[in-house]
């Protein structure tokens, strides 16, 4: 009989509300026992909530928890490595959100933690399981649009409130936790997704700006790289736009044909080929992360190999630094 694989979550935040919390007890072999936050009575609501048997105010007393068999680290990026290498010391795989961590360096020690324990470490890039990213994939496989040659990224839109408040800043547009601005908490799924198309980048540099004044972290970013596979790729990001210029974009070029899909809208896949026109409209998960949690739990359990990896997400940390910094 197969292990059943309980959860605590550390860092029960927004994140955890739909998008990934309660998928951690509808997939298969898999159940939400214990769920912590330092507020103790945001942690207790939570749990109220989401009918989560055990909460907790401190990390540690939920890592030490015999019932809990694997940790999912939902907190900012830059206590994600402090959290992940204490859980797999304490022999516990992982599932850490995304980006990795908030420095390259991180990844790469949450990384040699994973390698010295055993201890298995997956990292949030749902994107890698959802059915519109996945078909893109496959179209590229397939292929439709011959070979690829070059794929471009744009990916633009105005500031949110919460990115304009000087006085009280999203952790989001603030480099010591995020690591960088939006631009490693957006592009990095856009970076990710590329990888797994193309394989890892070569090549990369970039430029990096603050046009908006509203925080400290680069608000504006183009970017030029070159991928394993010999595809090459550019990319513009802004959060300081106005509402005409938002874009949400991704374009692949082939010799056959071109791939058009958005990142975070999720709208219809696009082929053009000639002069024909195909449509790939997909459903999403209720919980967007379902489908990787469920490829997680499998691999936890020796049934599958995971799709998102503490390996393959540190190359998108190091491709972020090498843009921004």
């Amino acid at each position: 009989m197969k292990k059943t694989i309980n959860w605590g979550i550390i860092g029960c935040g927004n994140v955890t509300e739909y998008k990934s919390g309660p998928a951690f007890n509808k997939v298969e072999g898999s159940n939400l026992v214990a769920v912590m936050r330092r507020n103790a009575d945001l942690a207790r609501d939570y749990a109220r909530r989401h009918k989560v048997p055990k909460w907790y105010d401190n990390a540690d007393d939920l890592i030490n928890d015999t019932e809990v068999n694997a940790v999912y680290v939902a907190t900012p990026p830059s206590s994600h490595a402090m959290y992940a290498i204490k859980a797999m010391k304490a022999g516990k795989p992982v599932y850490v959100e995304k980006p990795m961590a908030a420095t390259f360096q991180q990844c790469l020690e949450m990384n040699a933690v994973s390698k010295e324990t055993g201890v298995p470490l997956y990292v949030a890039y749902y994107r890698r399981t959802l059915p519109g990213f996945r078909k893109v994939k496959t179209l590229i496989e397939d292929g439709s649009v011959g070979k690829p040659l070059v794929v471009n990224i744009m990916l633009i839109r105005p500031p949110l409130p919460a990115e304009t408040n000087r006085k009280n800043p999203s952790w989001r547009v603030r480099p010591d936790i995020a690591g960088g601005g939006i631009f490693y908490d957006l592009a990095s799924h856009q970076l990710d997704f590329l990888d797994f198309l193309f394989g890892p980048v070569k090549k990369v540099s970039g430029s990096s700006g603050n046009f908006g004044g509203y925080y400290e972290a680069e608000d504006t970013v183009v970017a030029q790289m070159e991928f394993e596979n010999g595809v090459l790729g550019s990319g513009t990001w802004s959060f300081v736009s106005d509402d005409s210029s938002t874009r949400d974009v991704i374009e692949i070029i082939g010799t056959k044909g071109r791939i058009e899909f958005s990142t975070f809208g999720h709208e219809p896949v696009l082929l053009f080929k000639e002069h024909d026109f195909l449509e790939f409209p997909y459903i999403n998960p209720d919980n967007i992360q379902y489908n990787l949690i469920s490829n997680v739990v499998d691999a936890i359990r020796g049934e599958a190999e995971c799709v998102s990896t503490g390996e393959t997400a540190a190359r998108t940390n190091f491709v972020m630094e090498k843009i921004v910094y």
